[in-house]
Order: C-alpha cells, then sequence, then structure tokens
C-alpha cells in the first residue's frame, strides 16, 4: 500500500504575537502542491518499525524522524504490529514546505488504512498535532487558514489549478532559530486570508507578506535574488515560503527559467 505525501506553501506568513510558552502565535494560509514524497508499508518481519530511506539524502538519526515517532504515538494506544515502512524523499528538506511534517501525518493516514484502526479525520488531526505544530495539515491536505502555532486550521474554498506554480530550492539551510532571531510580532495592516479570498493575485505583491523575508534575507541575500529573479520573469506574485530557503512563484503562464546550482520543481495544484 503507498501513498504520497505533498508539500505545501504558504501563502503569506505573519508573526502576531509571543506566546507564554515561548512559541509564537501566526497567521497564514496553508495551500498544497504537488510535489510529493512517497510512503510504502508492510508488514514487518521484527518488532516495531522498520524505515527504510530512499531518494534525497536525509541527515539524521532514523530514530528521530517523523515516521518513527508517528509508529510509536500510534503504538501506545493501539499495540500496532510489525511493520515496514519505505520513505522515498522527494520533496526539499529545510526548505520551509512541510516534507517532514507531511511525511508524519500522512504515516498517520497510512497506518490507519492499513491497520484498520478506525480513526476519524479529526482524531488523525488531534494525533497530528501532537507531532508538530504544521503537522494536522497535511491530514486533509487541502487549502486552510492556519492560526495558533499553525495547529488551528479553517478550511477555506481557494484554487491556484489555472496557474503555474515554480518553487526554487537554493542549496542553503536555514534553522528555525534563525528565522525567529530578528522578528519582530506584530498585527498585519491586512490579513492573510483577506487578502489571499478577496483580492487579484496581482494585488498580492503589496499587502501579502512572509515576515520571515525581513529576518532571512539580510542573512542570505542569494534567497532574495531568487525572489526578485521570479518576478523578473513574469511571476504574478512570489514569495519565500516558510522559514525557507525555497522560494515560490505564482505564474500565468509556464515560464523559461534558469536556476543554476539550485533545485528548480514545476508544481501542480
Amino acid at each position: 500500500m503507498n501513498i504520497f505525501p505533498c508539500a505545501k506553501i504558504n501563502l503569506g506568513l505573519n508573526i502576531v504575537s509571543k506566546r507564554s510558552d515561548g512559541y509564537h502565535n501566526l497567521e497564514t494560509v496553508f495551500y498544497p502542491i504537488a510535489i510529493n514524497d512517497i510512503l510504502k508499508i508492510s508488514d514487518g518481519k521484527k518488532e516495531g518499525l522498520t524505515l527504510e530511506l530512499e531518494g534525497n539524502y536525509i541527515e539524521c538519526d532514523l530514530e528521530k524522524n517523523l515516521v518513527f515517532k508517528t509508529y510509536d504515538l500510534l503504538n501506545n494506544d493501539f499495540n500496532l504490529p510489525p511493520l515496514h515502512i519505505v520513505l522515498n524523499k522527494n520533496i526539499p528538506m529545510q526548505a520551509g514546505m512541510g516534507g517532514g511534517s507531511s511525511d508524519g501525518a500522512y504515516t498517520i493516514r497510512l497506518i490507519n488504512d492499513y491497520c484498520r484502526l478506525g480513526l476519524t479525520i479529526e482524531e488523525m488531526e488531534r494525533y497530528a498535532a501532537r507531532l508538530g505544530a504544521d503537522c494536522a495539515f497535511f491530514i486533509r491536505a487541502v487549502p486552510a487558514y492556519a492560526e495558533g502555532i499553525g495547529e488551528v486550521l479553517s478550511p477555506i474554498r481557494f484554487s491556484l489549478e489555472n496557474y503555474h506554480i515554480i518553487v526554487v530550492k537554493p542549496p542553503i539551510a536555514v534553522s528555525t532559530r534563525e528565522a525567529f532571531s530578528n522578528i519582530h510580532p506584530a498585527i498585519p495592516a491586512k490579513n492573510c486570508r483577506e487578502v489571499v479570498l478577496g483580492q487579484p493575485i496581482e494585488t498580492w505583491r503589496d499587502d501579502l507578506k512572509n515576515d520571515f523575508e525581513d529576518s532571512i534575507f539580510p542573512q542570505y541575500p542569494q534567497i532574495a535574488e531568487i525572489k526578485q529573479q521570479l518576478y523578473d520573469a513574469g511571476a504574478v506574485y512570489a514569495s519565500m515560503t516558510g522559514s525557507g530557503s525555497a522560494v515560490f512563484g505564482i505564474f500565468r503562464e509556464q515560464p523559461e527559467l534558469d536556476f543554476p546550482a539550485t533545485q528548480l520543481f514545476r508544481a501542480s495544484c
């Protein structure tokens, strides 16, 4: 049995306040895009989970992978049988595209089906929220307005199906600590949901902002240059996604692009 975890982009991302628990409240629109990993599940031959990695290199201990953490989380409540999972990575890492979170959430969906756990969508979302702030989004993987630390989700009716999305991932790793280092929480002049749902895309450039760009661009001007190159190539809107380092552009026509020494993805919606 296979399942295909998707990536996401952020249409606006505003850090609105600092919380007493040390986290930050945010407002963003999560939008799923068809850049996908692959998860394959089968019966295991020894106790617990065996995890096999393919595709892009993942620099971490297997036990720290969210697929492993997901198995342990569900096993605590359901006494799961031995399972073997193959994770083929295609979504770029440390990119702000939610690849790890997606893998965790889709593992919940995969195990739920394979082991016939009978979990509802809402129950799977609650498990996913325990894995990470944006994991719950990937249970439904539909456009959604997110608040809190990213776990308070309100699905929205919105589509970019008539556009082309280009994602450029430079060889830069941005840590979460770096991304938050120069953030100054504030209520934005315009809420990102109102901009996305109520304004033409051509106006987003002035009104739809990712607050992390103010923190990241001075440290990594190459990322800012990619954003400008996407506009120069005809993007109607371009932005860094999440806390970076990937940058996406939304185009009316499929552009001809050349970004040396980067990963470039053409994503459908």
